[in-house]
């Protein structure tokens, strides 16, 4: 069954402020092997111009997607979590994630699309901290697929 278009536009509550923490940031970076010093030393984070480590690109995922948690428990949208696989997902930043900085998401529903029997659903995270400043955008493409046909041979 297709999505409620009438969702398009809606937005949920402000998450919880996120406090990000150097050992987060380290771990992230050695999870996903990247190396750069900015991300685990403050002295090399200062030399090229941040009060304290930076935090990899994707970082902002493992906070949007708690927020967009929002949306797949819905239960008026009515989105079918076990059949849903992640189609995109891109950033667009203000400026990089900061050690200490407390963060904040706002999710909107940008779109929902019918395509082949597959719902696709396109969230937007809008991450602000503590100050109100906008830090980072994150766009995220869920697609629920088309159940199965049943088989009329029962086979």
């Amino acid at each position: 069954m297709a999505l409620d278009q009438s969702f398009v536009g809606r937005s949920y509550p402000p998450t919880p402020p996120y406090e990000v923490g150097r050992e987060k940031i380290r771990e992230f970076a050695e999870a996903i092997g990247d190396p750069n010093p900015a991300y685990t030393d403050p002295e090399a984070a200062k030399a090229v111009g941040h009060p304290d480590v930076i935090a990899p690109p994707t970082f902002a995922f493992a906070i949007t997607y708690k927020a967009a948690g929002q949306v797949v428990d819905d239960p008026e949208l009515g989105l079918d979590y076990s059949r849903v696989v992640h189609g995109d997902q891109k950033f667009t930043y203000s400026r990089p994630v900061r050690a200490g900085d407390r963060l904040s998401v706002v999710t909107y529903i940008d779109s929902i699309k019918s395509l082949a029997g597959n719902d696709v659903l396109s969230v937007r995270g809008e991450v602000s901290d503590e100050s109100g400043e906008h830090v980072v955008t994150a766009y995220t493409m869920l697609v629920a697929r088309a159940p199965e046909p049943e088989d009329p041979e029962g086979a």
